[in-house]
């Protein structure tokens, strides 16, 4: 995991820094966003980005400390910045500091501790800068929605994060229509915070980001103890529970959103086999005979952290060795960012694989298989298949037609064939849809039922 969000450079560290350090290490904490908010801060966050390789720093002054900024202070915040990126380009290590984020900036409403009209002026100042820079932003909003957002969007700046969000649905939305990740921290655990949970569980994975902003805000169970990075493990298991998703699914997926934002290390490599929750999936192929406008693929590499871009495809003894004990899964699925049944013949041949090891077998398809392969292809999977998910899509040809743009010209009757023949093949089959403008979900519901099969409903952009 990565902690996008903690001052490290406070006072409330100073004995104990190195213990605080060693813990976050035993966690699984793979670095640290130390974030300063005065020039002091700033200062000792450029300071432990320097001693500390796990570390990295945000540099920037809170609104709280606004009315302090002078030329000066902010012409070294400038230097600070220019001399990371000379060394992140040009070195080969040194202790130049690694900033990765202009903040703790933006407005704060609540203490009114600068004039607000200098608030929204140093705001405006150091998103410019930002975005002069290509820095991402580490924004701090409170009491202050309308004006905040309003700045955001004059200064042009769409990469950064809304820290410790604290605010509702529609805030959130806001956030995320300006290109903004959303960041939790501990409130997300307390009790009262149902609200909170809400966002937790509709921003999208790939805008979803965690902090502790150690040293405050420790999560429950810890709640009222100094917070320290290690403690991100709480705030990370309360999300996972939220999202209906394992601890693994969330770290794989926040740290993948941490380091492409801030730019700390490289994502991984494109994967042919990946775990969500409890089930493996199998990516074989990023071929498909449908371009469906909502499809993932169009819009993202990743599904819950994963690199699914292939750049060829996987033979059968690299899938059978990447999957190594299938018995330790729940299932595995035949899925990844293509249509499965463009390569049958693998599919028949890792699923036998898989059964005569102890597996369980799902295929994810479009439901084109007989399409493709010019014969019924629902007899050989018999035995080898434990459950198919169709992807129904539509409640007639021409919705279908306009929202999955196929290769077939008759692939919307081939799709309710396929589910009709799958019955008398599969023990378990289900035929999935999403609910988008245009897409009669009660229609779809009366075709599955007058089909014998389970329909299920997804939402838009709710992948894995």
């Amino acid at each position: 995991m990565i902690d996008t969000h903690c001052h490290l450079e406070m006072l409330q560290f100073k004995d104990d820094l190195q213990e605080v350090l060693n813990r976050a290490k035993e966690a699984g904490i793979e670095a640290l966003v130390t974030i300063g908010s005065d020039f002091k801060g700033c200062k000792g966050a450029v300071d432990l980005s320097k001693k500390y390789d796990f570390v990295y720093a945000a540099v920037g002054i809170h609104p709280h400390d606004a009315k302090d900024l002078s030329e000066e202070i902010f012409g070294q915040i400038r230097s600070w910045i220019s001399e990371s990126r000379a060394y992140r380009t040009t070195c080969e290590g040194g202790d130049i500091p690694r900033i990765v984020a202009l903040g703790e900036i933006g407005l704060d409403y609540y203490y009114d501790h600068s004039p607000r009209e200098i608030q929204r002026t140093v705001f405006a100042k150091q998103l410019s800068y930002a975005k002069e820079c290509d820095l991402p932003v580490v924004i701090h909003s409170r009491d202050a929605r309308e004006d905040t957002f309003r700045i955001l969007e004059e200064s042009g700046v769409n990469k950064g994060v809304m820290h410790c969000f604290s605010g509702d649905a529609d805030m959130a939305e806001h956030a995320l229509g300006l290109g903004l990740h959303i960041s939790f921290a501990g409130p997300v655990t307390f009790k009262k915070s149902a609200v909170l949970r809400e966002v937790a569980k509709m921003v999208p994975d790939e805008r979803l980001l965690i902090e502790t902003d150690a040293p405050y805000l420790a999560p429950d169970p810890l709640r009222g103890k100094r917070n320290e990075p290690a403690f991100i493990v709480h705030t990370a298991k309360h999300i996972a529970a939220l999202r209906g998703v394992t601890l693994e699914d969330i770290d794989r997926m926040t740290t993948l959103n941490a380091k492409r934002l801030f730019g700390i290390g490289m994502p991984e490599e494109a994967r042919i086999v990946y775990k969500i929750r409890d089930s493996l999936y199998l990516n074989i192929t990023n071929r498909c005979t449908n371009k469906c406008s909502f499809c993932i693929r169009y819009q993202s590499d990743f599904v819950k952290g994963h690199n699914l871009r292939l750049e060829s495809e996987p033979t059968e003894k690299e899938l059978e060795s990447a999957i190594g004990d299938p018995s330790r899964y729940s299932e595995v699925v035949f899925c990844g960012y293509g249509e499965p049944l463009l390569r049958l013949d693998v599919v028949k041949s890792v699923a036998a694989w898989v059964k005569e090891r102890g597996g369980k077998v799902r295929i994810n398809t479009n439901g084109q298989g007989n399409l493709i392969n010019k014969r019924n292809i629902l007899p050989e999977l018999k035995g080898l298949v434990d459950s198919l998910s169709i992807s129904l899509d539509a409640q007639d040809e021409e919705t279908y037609n306009r929202i999955c743009g196929s290769s077939f010209s008759n692939a919307f009757a081939g799709v309710i064939d396929f589910i009709r023949v799958a019955c008398n093949y599969i023990p378990d089959v289900q035929a999935t849809v999403i609910d988008i403008e245009g897409v009669d979900v009660d229609k779809c519901r009366q075709i599955t039922d007058d089909l014998g099969v389970k329909l299920r409903v997804r939402e838009l952009d709710v992948v894995g």
